[in-house]
């Protein structure tokens, strides 16, 4: 991403003397009115001279403002959570009177404190141009704004001083990150009208569509004909003829997550709802990533739509699950977090059908608040037919998942 150069139309500019240039002048104007009251030629030349360095450097300065001009460019303008951006800031024109002092706003979740803005002192600006870089790891997913870039241009001898806004904020995408998922849960997606499914018809049998095996398949589904004609094991998909897709329920409710910045809970179930959609979208699931009011996420299909949504999702002030149902003929994966009873309730009753869940135990992620026991939710879904899995702070996205996919749950870090 390349920003369009600026000469310094708009923005903050402050020009003026310096303390030096301020004192010299004092000091030139002082000996002047002392070479006439003592009737000195050659004081009244000196003084006049001192007078003209402060001013000749203030016109050198404004020269350089003018005539320097600046662009940013981001490599990459979007990139994942924890990825390195660099950032290059290219300056033409000329010449530097002195000195051209340069510093960029970065906002803390891009990289380095607000505090300490990178920066940078260029004395020479070449035929060709002169280009500083700094480097960038944004930690934290969203829309962050890199600058404004403020310049600094010096006169000669430090006597003069020209600042202004040389560039207006450029934006820097930070989707969240994607982690590698394997398998999947029973019976989650059963496969029909993905590639090399298959309709097989065996004499006097009904037609059976068939798919290759896959890690949480159940061994009776096993289909030997079409294990023995394509030399591996396939599984019959005749118990469900028709799949809508797969629907990942996100529960983004402020007050069911804990912890702050990048390893707030809140920030864990992005990061699983997004790879869990990156996931099945490969093994080509129909999925629709939705909040836990029902409203989809994205608008368009594919996964790019899909990160850029979640890059900039804020949290809600909804305080229950209630919502409308999900379609028919769609399965369900729910990434939640804080639960009581009655809100699993609430979820178990616009799925009626069951589903799966990965439930949070924000305890972990912040213990100093108190939140529901997330083995009491887990109980109210599990007896309403879902499969549930709790995960806290010590567990990965990818380790959440494989114990949805295994059947098992996870052991939350300080069971209560």
């Amino acid at each position: 991403m390349r920003s369009r150069p600026s000469v310094g139309r708009s923005g903050t500019r402050t020009f003026g003397l310096t303390v030096r240039g301020r004192s010299l002048l004092a000091g030139g104007v002082a000996t002047a009115a002392c070479s006439v009251v003592l009737d000195e030629r050659d004081l009244l030349r000196v003084g006049l001279v001192v007078c003209l360095l402060p001013l000749v450097s203030l016109l050198l300065a404004v020269r350089t403002r003018r005539s320097v001009q600046a662009g940013r460019t981001l490599l990459p303008g979007r990139t994942a959570a924890g990825t390195p951006v660099e950032v290059a800031l290219d300056l033409r024109g000329g010449p530097v009177f002195g000195a051209l002092r340069l510093a960029d706003t970065v906002p803390d979740a891009a990289g380095p404190v607000p505090s300490t803005p990178p920066r940078f002192t260029v004395h020479r600006i070449g035929g060709r141009g002169a280009r500083v870089t700094y480097p960038l790891r944004p930690a934290l997913r969203g829309a962050h704004r890199v600058g404004p870039l403020t310049a600094r241009a010096l006169g000669a001898l430090g006597l003069a001083e020209f600042t202004r806004e040389m560039l207006a904020p450029d934006r820097l995408l930070v989707v969240p990150r994607v982690v590698g998922l394997h398998g999947a849960p029973r019976a989650l997606g059963s496969g029909e009208g993905l590639p090399g499914a298959a309709a097989q018809q065996g004499q006097g049998s009904p037609d059976v569509m068939v798919r290759t095996y896959r890690q949480g398949d159940e061994l009776r589904r096993v289909h030997w004909k079409s294990t023995a004609r394509h030399d591996e094991l396939m599984v019959r998909l005749e118990e469900r003829p028709w799949h809508a897709g797969v629907t990942v329920l996100l529960d983004r409710r402020d007050g069911a997550h804990r912890g702050h910045g990048a390893g707030a809970s809140l920030e864990f179930a992005v990061t699983l709802a997004a790879s869990i959609g990156a996931h099945l979208l490969r093994r080509g699931e129909p999925v629709e990533v939705v909040t836990e009011d029902g409203a989809s996420v994205a608008a368009g299909e594919g996964l790019d739509p899909l990160l850029d949504a979640l890059a900039v999702l804020r949290p809600a002030a909804r305080p229950d699950l209630s919502g409308p149902s999900t379609a028919a003929g769609r399965d369900i994966v729910a990434v939640l977090g804080a639960c009581t009873p009655e809100q699993a309730g609430q979820l178990a009753g616009r799925h009626p059908g069951g589903g799966y869940a990965v439930l949070l135990d924000v305890a972990t992620w912040d213990g100093g608040e108190r939140t529901p026991d997330p083995a009491s939710a887990a109980e109210v879904l599990r007896r309403a037919g879902w499969h549930v899995t709790v995960a806290g702070a010590d567990r990965t996205p990818e380790q959440a998942w494989d114990a949805l996919v295994a059947g098992s749950p996870v052991t939350p870090a300080g069971a209560r």
